[in-house]
């Protein structure tokens, strides 16, 4: 059936409003022409599509595509008040058969381009599109925990913690793909710092705190007796962070215990012991592999990618040291490390 042309009218309105809203697509468009010009390639689409015309399956699949069509949908369902039933229908199956014909081309596309050359580039330029919304999401949530958009109930700093964790999570394996995409050189820098060990545990234990209390988990740290050393505190932080994190996932009761104690003067060891469930012989194998596929749904494993053990045996390797685990089913996991750190003297403890 044929559109009417009270729908054909309601067509052009969708998508005269969808050009107007075209700064939507400035990252993907040259112009407001050249949305124009895809908003009317794909309003044709839709017309030939009602018409039961074979053209629609024609369409050149691209981002801005995708973006036009998901957009004139959400237009039309706003119109949806001034069509009647049979016009809304129509042109809402016509759209679909758009974005029905399109997704094909679009996965070849996409497939094409992940096995190629820049394969690697593409899931770099996708993990930097994430890190930049995430950063705006911390930014906020660490504004207003900090009460400086007014004050909060404890019910609201104990959510926006939350959301802080969640973001800092995601933040993290974006940071991680782009990392092991490159080869992981850059994850620690080659001089060592001085830095407080106190600083690096409570900084873990802000980002988990809200987890652990959601999770009614117990928290316990625990630092050596020489605090200022010299080392590399964001790599330690990052490791210390992921495996506790990694605990409390795992752990449906009890606690999750972090601790950096004193084996010699120079050296610290560092561990995260949960609790939890403990790890299967089976999953030992690929425990640290990254991007590895689960042998079936449900299956243990860290997260679906395997990206932050990954991440974690990488930088305890560039740190000069082997990341252990030790796990006893239906008692718990205990990761480890230990680091040459040595002690900051008390000439550089006045100034570092």
């Amino acid at each position: 059936m044929a559109l009417s042309a009270a729908a054909r009218q309601r067509l052009d309105e969708a998508s005269e409003a969808l050009v107007e809203d075209w700064h939507a697509f400035t990252e993907d468009a040259i112009s407001q022409a050249e949305v124009a010009a895809g908003v009317a390639d794909v309003v044709g689409r839709v017309v030939d599509a009602a018409g039961n015309n074979a053209h629609a399956d024609a369409r050149i699949a691209s981002l801005l595509t995708r973006r036009i069509v998901t957009l004139l949908r959400r237009r039309l369902l706003e119109l949806g008040d001034r069509l009647d039933s049979e016009d809304a229908l129509a042109l809402l199956r016509a759209l679909e058969q758009v974005a029905t014909a399109i997704e094909p081309r679009w996965s070849e596309r996409f497939q094409d381009r992940m096995t190629g050359p820049s394969g690697l580039d593409l899931i770099v330029e996708v993990a930097h599109d994430l890190r930049s919304p995430l950063t705006s999401i911390l930014f906020l949530a660490e504004t207003m925990l900090h009460g400086r958009s007014g004050p909060l109930t404890p019910l609201q700093e104990r959510q926006l913690g939350l959301v802080y964790s969640a973001a800092f999570g995601l933040n993290a394996v974006a940071s991680d793909v782009i990392e092991l995409v490159r080869g992981g050189d850059r994850l620690v820098g080659r001089e060592m710092q001085p830095f407080s060990i106190a600083e690096v545990l409570e900084a873990v234990r802000d980002i988990v705190l809200p987890i652990a209390e959601e999770k009614g988990l117990e928290l316990r740290f625990e630092g050596p007796g020489s605090d200022r050393r010299h080392g590399h505190p964001g790599a330690i932080n990052r490791v210390l962070l992921n495996l506790t994190t990694n605990a409390l996932k795992f752990s449906a009761e009890g606690y999750v215990e972090v601790k950096v104690v004193e084996i010699g003067a120079d050296i610290v060891e560092c561990s995260v012991r949960d609790t939890g469930r403990g790890i299967p012989a089976a999953a030992m194998p690929t425990l640290f592999e990254p991007f590895r596929r689960r042998q079936k749904p449900g299956d243990y494993a860290f997260s679906g990618s395997g990206l932050g053990l990954s991440i974690c045996r990488k930088l305890v390797e560039a740190m000069g040291a082997d990341l252990a685990v030790s796990t006893v089913q239906g008692e718990g996991t205990r990761f480890s490390f230990r680091l040459v750190l040595p002690p900051v003297n008390a000439a550089e403890g006045l100034f570092g």
